[in-house]
């Protein structure tokens, strides 16, 4: 018995000579959003207060200063961004790079808070006001990060590096912008776009962009998280079908 994630997977082992090949989905649809990660998002939106939030998710080396010539490239964008009331929030993927995007932005001149100064606490109301950038500097808090954003781009899809886990942002209500490179979750991508609970765009010029029209855009924003719930929960599932699978082997 093999179990497979898609009917795509299954189609290549059966190639490979696998007999008994059954397709049970992807496990990381059944992802639960926990309550503490609910809990901490209400605290720190106290803080945030009213502005929106666009999260880079997950970003790998490179993406960071993709993201600032973007920003960069039109000269009235931050302008409209400010106007739009966007802060951002910038998460990497790898904790040791930390204090390196830190040191990027404070050379794009970036108003940067740093979420590890917050502790236990609620972000400070004023210094948000005035923040440019939110650098997401702590570990086991991506659930939190997706729930206070509006949107999130999506890490590694913007170099050729084949992108970050989408579902778990979907799970949380939080609609995508990818980019080109989305081999690592390439069935998840194609779902989501098809459910419109994820956006393509060729780079991240166009994602900074998209990222403005939707923030402009409230009704549309809000069919966006509808579509992100009902595509997760269309998809739930796998977990079960995987242990129905194997007790006949464990009786």
């Amino acid at each position: 018995l093999v179990l497979a994630q898609s009917v795509t997977d299954a189609q290549r082992l059966l190639r490979l000579g696998c007999r008994d090949v059954r397709v049970v989905g992807n496990l990381k649809f059944d992802v639960v959003v926990s309550d503490q990660a609910r809990k901490q998002a209400s605290l720190w939106r106290s803080g945030l207060g009213s502005r929106p939030v666009v999260m880079l998710a997950s970003t790998r080396e490179g993406e960071e200063l993709l993201w600032l010539q973007a920003l960069q490239s039109q000269p009235d964008r931050l302008e409209q961004l400010k106007a739009l009331g966007v802060l951002w929030l910038l998460v990497p993927r790898h904790p040791q790079r930390f204090d390196e995007v830190n040191a990027l932005l404070a050379q794009a001149a970036l108003l940067c808070e740093r979420r590890s100064a917050w502790g236990d606490r609620e972000p400070d109301a004023a210094r948000m006001t005035s923040a440019d950038v939110v650098l997401g500097d702590s570990l086991g808090e991506m659930q939190t990060y997706y729930l206070v954003s509006r949107m999130a781009l999506l890490g590694g899809s913007f170099a050729p590096l084949g992108g970050q886990n989408l579902i778990e942002a979907a799970a949380c209500g939080c609609p995508v912008v990818m980019g080109p490179h989305t081999f690592n979750f390439a069935e998840a991508a194609e779902l989501a776009e098809e459910a419109g609970a994820a956006e393509r765009v060729s780079d991240m010029a166009q994602a900074v962009t998209t990222a403005m029209r939707m923030v402009a855009s409230g009704p549309d924003e809000n069919a966006h998280v509808q579509a992100c719930m009902a595509f997760t929960q269309a998809h739930r599932g796998a977990a079960q079908r995987t242990v129905d699978a194997l007790l006949p082997y464990l009786k």
